[in-house]
């Protein structure tokens, strides 16, 4: 492995390594952001901004009633269930500076999936958004959780709006099913009396954990990345040193559809946070006519998102109608964006889509192609202080492609080494011996790196479809599918097939009502090999997605049509 290969493609400004230890922990990154930026706008939501000395306020409030529970202390877990709201990062940077460790959750999950991680975490206290609080009391008591906060959507926003909203949403539309916790306190109750109280010192070192970031789950039991201060600041040095040549403090405006439970959005709003920039927090980005509406209101400066929420804009009316006169950077991460989808982004707002590439392992940034570049296929140049390598089965490194040969022989599993890999999966040595080799974080990827530097992401190494024993990429059949112009959305697997072994099968949500099986075959015939070309094609009303909205793939094969 040369790292040459992608430093002598780094643009002058961009350094091939990072420091690291700039700060001691986060909660000394926000303390200096906060002196640094102090009255400047930090977070918007529902028609309502935090400034950073606001913010500050809160989350010192926060903390402080957290070191006031019984059996709560440095390095105790407290979740958080709720989405974008104010309220999260008001919390987020509570728990860090109570010296706490953050457990994320979604809060989408099942009384099953929410038992699960809570448990397995060990979490002692939860912050819960009321609407989802039935969820937690059905399983609380199989739960080490011993202190509930709950709170209201509208629970940070000024009088009235906080009390007309809270209304709104539990009287009139019914948001809030019936629940019942007793000793549970209310946020605005736990502000209170944080506020009459002190604020602990808590020595925190960078190898401190400051989360518990579970991957999602959608390949097996839900793991907890241990992520320390020192790895999240890592990545947020990598990260801003490739925003660098763009941004200027104080002066972005970043839209946030993406939940900040998920990693790519967590990280993302702590890294533009650092550039004093207003972060726009979308409580539900599935609304679309909402987000447009939203995005109306603001000359936004960069957007993140994935795939499917850019094709699903770009297909919403009114979105070709806003002013993107200001938007300097659309980073697309979380599933591969397709090239009809990131052509069609330029078309309409004039800037290109940022593909980059990182998983919660990496917290999460390990590549990222340069900004301002157009779509080319690929997941961009290892960030600074990054080392990527491709291997085999065996955990031999495979050459790089130059383009000539068979590109078969040079793909391989995606490996990664860097201060931003995490410490281990929490409390399961098994599985981190599993994905920890050599000081490489095995990332179950496969792609290969070419004679540029680039990494190319050909897909998830168990998403493969083996057809008499070629290798068939999902992605790649995605994209030709997608390219189709009576095609919205779509998802490849597997299937089992007694001649083949596995079939491709293609589902498919459709823009064209008259589309058939037949043009979709016909169409992926003049651009795939006849092993690559879909054997079955399945029309659906709506694909089912992640919380971020990557098509789960796992549940194509098996659910029932729509």
């Amino acid at each position: 492995m040369d790292r040459n290969l992608w430093l002598k493609h780094y643009p002058e400004g961009i350094p091939a390594e990072i420091n690291p230890d700039q700060f001691t922990s986060i909660p000394d990154l926000i303390e200096k952001i906060t002196l640094k930026f102090g009255e400047r706008p930090a977070y918007h939501n529902l028609g309502h901004t935090l400034d950073f000395s606001e913010l500050d306020r809160l989350s010192r409030d926060f903390a402080a009633f957290l070191q006031s529970l019984p059996g709560l202390g440095k390095g105790e877990r407290v979740a958080v269930m709720a989405p974008n709201l104010l309220q999260y990062p008001a919390a987020l940077f509570g728990i860090l500076r109570a010296g706490m460790i953050v457990v994320t959750v979604n809060p989408l999950y099942t009384p099953r999936e929410l038992a699960f991680q809570l448990k397995d975490a060990g979490a002692k206290a939860i912050l819960i958004l009321e609407n989802f609080a039935v969820t937690l009391q059905q399983v609380l008591g199989q739960t080490p959780i011993q202190h509930v906060i709950t709170t209201q959507v509208g629970d940070l926003l000024p009088v009235p709006k906080r009390w007309i909203v809270n209304l709104v949403i539990k009287r009139v539309k019914r948001m809030v099913p019936a629940w019942r916790i007793d000793g549970a306190i209310p946020l605005r109750s736990a502000l209170e009396r944080g506020a009459k109280l002190p604020l602990k010192p808590v020595g925190i070192a960078r190898d401190d954990i400051a989360f518990l970031q579970y991957t999602g789950g959608t390949t097996g039991v839900p793991k907890g990345a241990v992520l320390t201060h020192r790895n999240v600041l890592a990545n947020l040095e990598q990260t801003g040193v490739w925003l660098s040549l763009h941004f200027r403090e104080g002066a972005e405006i970043a839209v946030a559809p993406l939940p900040m439970y998920h990693i790519f959005c967590l990280t993302s709003t702590l890294s533009y946070m650092k550039w004093g920039s207003l972060i726009v927090l979308i409580t539900n980005p599935r609304d679309l006519p909402a987000l447009v509406k939203e995005l109306g209101r603001w000359k936004f400066s960069v957007i993140t998102g994935v795939n499917t929420l850019f094709n699903g804009l770009l297909n919403t009316p009114g979105f070709d109608r806003l002013d993107f006169s200001a938007l300097k950077v659309t980073v697309g991460g979380g599933a591969a964006v397709q090239k009809t989808v990131a052509e069609r982004w330029h078309q309409v707002t004039g800037g290109y889509i940022t593909e980059a590439y990182g998983l919660t392992e990496a917290s999460p940034g390990v590549t990222g192609n340069l900004l301002g570049t157009p779509w080319n296929g690929t997941i961009g140049l290892p960030f600074p202080s990054t080392d990527v390598s491709i291997r085999d089965d065996h955990f031999n490194e495979l050459p790089v492609w130059t383009g000539e040969g068979e590109i078969e022989k040079h793909i391989g599993e995606i490996c990664v080494r860097g201060p931003q890999v995490m410490r281990e999966y929490w409390n399961n040595p098994g599985e981190t011996a599993k994905v920890m080799q050599e000081g490489w974080l095995r990332t179950g990827d496969v792609g290969c790196l070419n004679a540029n530097g680039h990494v190319t992401l050909t897909d998830r190494k168990k998403d493969v479809i083996l057809v008499s024993g070629f290798s068939v990429y999902p992605n790649e059949v995605e994209s030709v599918i997608a390219s189709h112009p009576g095609v919205f959305e779509c998802g490849v697997v597997g299937v089992p097939d007694e001649r083949s072994g596995e079939a491709v099968k293609a589902v498919i949500l459709k823009k064209d009502p008259n589309l058939t099986r037949e043009a979709v075959i016909a169409h992926c015939r003049t651009q795939l090999t006849p092993y690559k070309v879909p054997r079955h094609v399945e029309f659906r009303n709506v694909l089912p997605k992640t919380p971020i909205g990557k098509v789960l793939r796992r549940k194509l094969s098996d659910e029932k049509k729509l």
